[in-house]
């Protein structure tokens, strides 16, 4: 059966119509594209803004630097502390003062040693290149409280013991002047201790460049009972 179709509805009658309504579009489109412009001003604008916007983002690298180090703390003074000098023999450096029996033949004599007016006056040192030293060195010097330290009868009854630490001036002729409890025990202790500090006979004085100066010096004295 044969289709039938009115002319009216026959597209193949408009088909060079729509040829060159397509074309003219196409054309018009090409000539627009090639019309188009850009408001430069506005690019520049947006890219400045883009490159400072990136300026700030980007932080400089530095290199720090490591601060110096610290002085090292100055060496503590030894002036509390009793000189030991260094000797082949061994020797006990604490004075160990026993309950016995005092030798009654060998009594200590007592010295009061009158400071001169010229020993009073003048700088004291803690520390000087030649330190002042017991005549015999330390050994002879805890044989001399050794032997020559009794221990308070109070205190022995009490059953007191105790280590004190006492300190002197030792003067420009080796002197030993202002003797005083650094570190005191018991009053009879103390007392004891101080006595038999203040009987040692003269000690080598200590010197500066070459020149006999007044020096500190500490003893420890160590009562204990057995």
């Amino acid at each position: 059966m044969e289709v039938k179709k009115t002319p009216k509805a026959d597209l193949e009658n408009k088909k060079a119509i729509f040829l060159q309504i397509g074309l003219m579009l196409a054309l018009a489109l090409t000539w627009v594209a090639f019309e188009w412009k850009v408001d430069t001003a506005k690019a520049e604008v947006m890219e400045t803004v883009a490159e400072a916007t990136a300026d700030e983002e980007m932080v400089p690298i530095t290199n720090q630097e490591t601060p110096p180090p610290p002085p090292p703390p100055p060496a503590p003074k030894a002036s509390d502390v009793l000189t030991i000098v260094d000797s082949d023999e061994d020797f006990d450096d604490e004075l160990e003062i026993e309950d016995v029996e005092a030798d009654t033949e060998a009594e200590v004599e007592i010295q009061d040693v009158e400071e001169e007016e010229e020993e009073g006056e003048g700088q004291i040192f803690m520390r000087v290149e030649q330190m002042p030293e017991f005549p015999g060195g330390m050994k002879a010097l805890f044989k001399f409280l050794s032997r020559n330290t009794k221990y308070p009868t109070i205190a022995l009854e009490n059953g007191v013991q105790g280590r004190v630490i006492v300190g002197f001036v030792v003067g420009k002729k080796g002197q030993i002047t202002e003797v005083k409890v650094l570190r005191p025990v018991d009053s009879y202790l103390d007392k004891e201790a101080v006595r038999v500090v203040k009987s040692m006979p003269n000690w080598i004085p200590g010197k500066q460049m070459n020149k006999a100066v007044r020096v500190s010096y500490n003893v420890p004295v160590n009562f204990k009972l057995k």
